[in-house]
């Protein structure tokens, strides 16, 4: 068994079940989260303690999975991992003005459930393909 495909195998469940949860949270709450991310956006504090967070959390795939063959569900828990450093990066360089505004032109609210179905559709593949393939499986 390659530590590789363990470490994806172990990655796509973790993130799986935790864009799930995620997404379900924000559908079964729309307005409190529409609000949450408003406020903590303006909360400088806490969008740099979250920013730190972020960065660590994807340095962390990154650095453990950065993989880029082998099917698609090494290359997308890769591509996860990126995509949250980058998140990271923004929010920690961008002032939280540029932020709001990112949320207005992304119209947030008005598209919030493509936003939510987004990561539910992302937690559904890995979970699915996370706890349906054995090590072995993976290249």
């Amino acid at each position: 068994m390659n530590n590789n495909n363990t470490v994806t195998i172990f990655l796509a469940r973790l993130i799986g079940v935790f864009e799930i949860l995620i997404a379900l949270s924000m559908l079964m709450h729309k307005q409190a989260f529409v609000e949450l991310i408003t406020a903590m956006l303006q909360d400088r504090p806490l969008l740099f303690f979250i920013s730190i967070i972020t960065v660590i959390a994807g340095l962390a795939i990154i650095l453990s999975h950065n993989i880029w063959f082998g099917g698609a569900l090494p290359v997308v828990v890769t591509l996860f991992g990126w995509a949250i450093l980058l998140k990271g990066l923004l929010s920690l360089f961008f002032p939280p003005e540029v932020m709001i505004s990112t949320l207005d032109i992304l119209r947030f609210e008005e598209y919030f459930y493509l936003y939510a179905g987004a990561p539910l559709l992302l937690g559904l593949y890995l979970t699915y393909a996370g706890f349906r393939i054995t090590p072995q499986t993976i290249l």
